[in-house]
């Protein structure tokens, strides 16, 4: 499981192509053949507490000194990567297909 801080969940703030920043709450990681994964779900105010949230993926990629998170775009790795997480956070999280 990733670490959270003593104050609460582990967040991570990504901006998009279109400079708009998203915040989402990592809730898990993983490396697997010399890739690193992180499972997370978007991170939402006050309002939305109690919400189902979609469970993303994505693969850390590092180009010169710089370290990004993108989409697995292999079917096959993403099921496998997807499969561990579930298996991981089962106890935690009701997962709907």
């Amino acid at each position: 499981m990733s670490e959270q801080n003593e104050f609460g969940p582990d967040l991570l703030t990504m901006t998009d192509d279109e400079g708009v920043a998203h915040t989402f709450e990592v809730l898990d990681t993983l490396e697997k053949n010399d890739h690193k994964y992180v499972a997370m779900i978007p991170a939402y105010d006050d309002d939305s507490l109690g919400q189902p949230g979609e469970l993303i993926i994505l693969r850390n990629s590092v180009e010169g000194d710089e370290e990004f998170l993108v989409g697995i775009e292999s079917e096959e790795e993403f099921n496998e990567v997807a499969a561990i997480f579930m298996k991981n956070l089962e106890d935690y999280y009701e997962f709907t297909e």
